[in-house]
């Protein structure tokens, strides 16, 4: 929902028998509504530099890896949150994304382009297609992808939404649409450049219901030369479906080639048993050593 405000500034116009005070418009006010398309893109550009240089620049803008180390809560069917889970997020932009959950990371799921995995207790399986569509579109609506990479594509649009209060900010909106009708609403805070919200809105084109993903963006602390926000939070329609805490960011830390392969789950599935298969060993012995004792 863009927000308009109209600027005020209160001037005093001093007579001889009235002393009057009243609103004029300040010079530095730009209604959105009026602003030339020109204009309005111009302005929605320099925002968009404004926020770049904010989180990094050219720092920010070469990342084509990233290490992420935290907590990922946890959602019932209901939206009630019901606990945390450890988890290391690695991405190789723009459309490889591996998650290790648990400490041990017993359990993975992997996506490379069209392609996914997942690993479990029972070995490595495909993702269903399902769930590759949804990485697939999560993919076009990333804010990294789109800052990075995708304000290049051809069908572009971008135009200055206004300015508003988002958490207690004061913040300018940017709005960008691309050549599939996603519509991205930036709220970029007006002091230190840096993103609030990100709000995605699409349309499904059979039964044309809107769809709308906000996410939220917090705790900016600098990693390896980029201002990288710590937590972040996603709600759809409404409803919380992501929440993630973030202890420890890496990037550019170099992966292997094969890291974001099915190969590379299998290996890692071969190790997990390995290791259970020792474990197993260990406790068997121990019995029969308490088993001799007695």
């Amino acid at each position: 929902m863009r927000v308009k405000l109209s600027h005020f500034c209160l001037v005093p116009f001093l007579g001889v028998a009235l002393v009057a005070s009243v609103f004029v418009p300040c010079a530095s006010a730009q209604n959105a509504d009026t602003m030339m398309p020109e204009q309005s893109a111009a302005k929605a550009k320099e925002l968009l530099q404004q926020l770049i240089d904010a989180l990094g620049g050219q720092t920010y803008l070469r990342v084509r890896e990233s290490e992420c180390e935290g907590r990922l809560a946890q959602f019932g069917h209901n939206g009630d949150l019901t606990g945390y889970i450890n988890f290391k997020d690695y991405w190789l932009y723009p459309d490889k994304n591996r998650t290790d959950y648990a400490k041990k990371g017993n359990i993975i799921d992997l996506f490379a382009g069209d392609k996914g995995w997942t690993m479990d207790r029972g070995g490595v399986s495909e993702q269903p297609v399902t769930q590759i569509t949804d990485f697939q579109e999560q993919v076009k609506r990333d804010t990294d992808n789109l800052l990075r990479l995708r304000l290049k594509e051809e069908g572009i649009s971008l135009r200055f939404g206004g300015s508003g209060t988002v958490d207690l900010k004061q913040v300018d909106w940017v709005e960008i649409v691309d050549r599939d009708a996603r519509t991205f609403r930036l709220a970029v805070d007006r002091s230190t450049h840096l993103l609030v919200r990100s709000v995605v809105i699409t349309r499904d084109e059979s039964t044309r219901e809107r769809a709308e993903e906000l996410t939220y963006y917090s705790n900016y602390q600098p990693r390896d030369g980029v201002l990288t926000p710590l937590q972040i939070a996603r709600d759809r329609d409404g409803r919380r479906i992501y929440q993630a805490f973030y202890e420890t960011c890496k990037y550019n830390p170099n992966f292997p080639a094969d890291f974001f392969t099915k190969e590379a789950l299998e290996k890692r599935y071969i190790e997990v048993g390995s290791k259970k298969d020792k474990n197993k060993k260990k406790k068997d012995e121990a019995a029969e050593k308490q088993l001799d004792k007695n």
